[in-house]
């Protein structure tokens, strides 16, 4: 892995940096986090410019309608974004990471020219239906059915934490096709449109108060064979490239971001202060060392993400197993800094405090990282 930017490299941040400096101050005001409909126009309207700029999907595919762009210039967007503060990707989230990612490495032509131009345009978001209420960490255990019934399949089941769904126009959704195969053989991948009869959406309240997640209740929905991505009962493959994708790229722009809040809070301490705590001082110290590192590890994940045909490799659990436990140290030393202050839900820092304590449970729970890191990259024996 060459970490060393080259001249046409520092002429793409340049440029980057440029129009960021430019539109930035263009854009409206951010809608209030309970205003959905807002959110979701103000996201797509950021993804919009990014489309017009050159700058939507740019390390996707070019033949997905990327750019095609290297390792490095992946890492200087999210880094110069991230640094400019920039919007998130938002409601863009499973379009853009996951299922947009997933269907341009596993979809056909037509599916590849039907859903990722929208994605790329900021026309349509996605949501993501894999959990359900008996099915989370043990995601193979998933009951939702699908029955074939001439060219389409008849859905029945219910998913719990989906992502967006009050907002979505489409759903990567995971289904049961085959009850009597073993439990990872009869899944397949579907995309379901939200708008399909049966779909009921119940928005979900999170310990922050938002509802970015939802219930959502299948009675007998009519999908299309022609929108399932991979083979009939190959779904639980296909799942794996998705969650390759949300444990080993999707969280890139959140360490920036997090090495940002870092050094907020070093500035906090000194005006407080706080810093002359030593103890304090030394925890910062060590989480500066670490997300550090986790910056070193992503460079290492995008790039062998790019030897792999884009796809990320095992390493991503790797990642986001040290980084779901550091955000949450992050933020517990946010609450020693600003003291009273950090418990007033009015501050950013407290949602994103109660955020973080999610990330050990959200893209497979710390538990399943550990066993696939075990497992799969330490050859260690299954446990008992």
């Amino acid at each position: 892995m060459d970490l060393t930017c080259t001249e046409e490299e520092e002429d793409f941040r340049a440029r980057l940096r440029a129009w960021l400096g430019k539109v930035l101050p263009e854009l409206p005001a951010r809608p209030s986090p309970d205003d959905w409909p807002g959110r979701r126009a103000y996201d797509l309207g950021w993804q919009r410019r990014l489309y017009e700029a050159g700058y939507a999907g740019l390390h996707w595919p070019v033949d997905a309608g990327g750019r095609g762009a290297t390792p490095t210039q992946h890492l200087i967007f999210l880094e110069e974004t991230e640094r400019a503060g920039a919007p998130y990707v938002g409601a863009n989230f499973v379009g853009l990471l996951h299922a947009g990612p997933t269907i341009a490495a596993e979809g056909t032509a037509e599916q590849r020219a039907r859903w990722l131009p929208p994605v790329l345009r900021g026309d349509e978001v996605w949501c993501q239906g894999f959990s359900e209420p008996d099915a989370g960490s043990d995601l193979a255990s998933l009951r939702t059915r699908a029955v074939r019934d001439g060219d389409d399949y008849v859905v029945t089941g219910s998913k719990i934490w989906t992502s967006h769904a009050e907002v979505a126009d489409w759903c990567e959704l995971l289904v049961r096709t085959d009850p009597e195969a073993a439990k990872h053989r009869g899944i397949s991948w579907l995309a379901m449109p939200m708008d399909a009869p049966g779909v009921t959406v119940r928005p979900l309240r999170t310990l922050a108060g938002s509802t970015e997640f939802a219930e959502m209740f299948l009675d007998e929905v009519r999908i299309p064979v022609a929108n399932r991505v991979g083979a009939e009962n190959d779904g639980w493959r296909v799942t794996m490239v998705t969650l390759s994708f949300e444990r080993g790229t999707a969280f890139v722009g959140e360490v920036v971001a997090c090495r940002r809040t870092l050094g907020e809070l070093a500035r906090t301490a000194k005006a407080n202060g706080r810093w002359d705590d030593p103890v304090l001082r030394r925890r910062l110290g060590r989480l500066y060392g670490e997300f550090g590192a986790l910056w070193r590890l992503t460079q290492w994940n995008v790039s062998e993400s790019e030897g792999s045909g884009g796809v990320p490799g095992i390493g991503g659990s790797v990642f986001k197993l040290a980084y779901s436990h550091a955000r949450q140290e992050l933020y517990d030393v946010a609450a020693e800094v600003l003291g009273a202050a950090s418990l007033s839900l009015e501050e950013e820092w407290t949602l994103d405090r109660l955020s973080s304590l999610s990330y050990t449970i959200a893209a497979g729970t710390s538990q399943i990282q550990q066993n696939i890191v075990a497992e799969r990259i330490l050859g260690l024996p299954k446990g008992r």
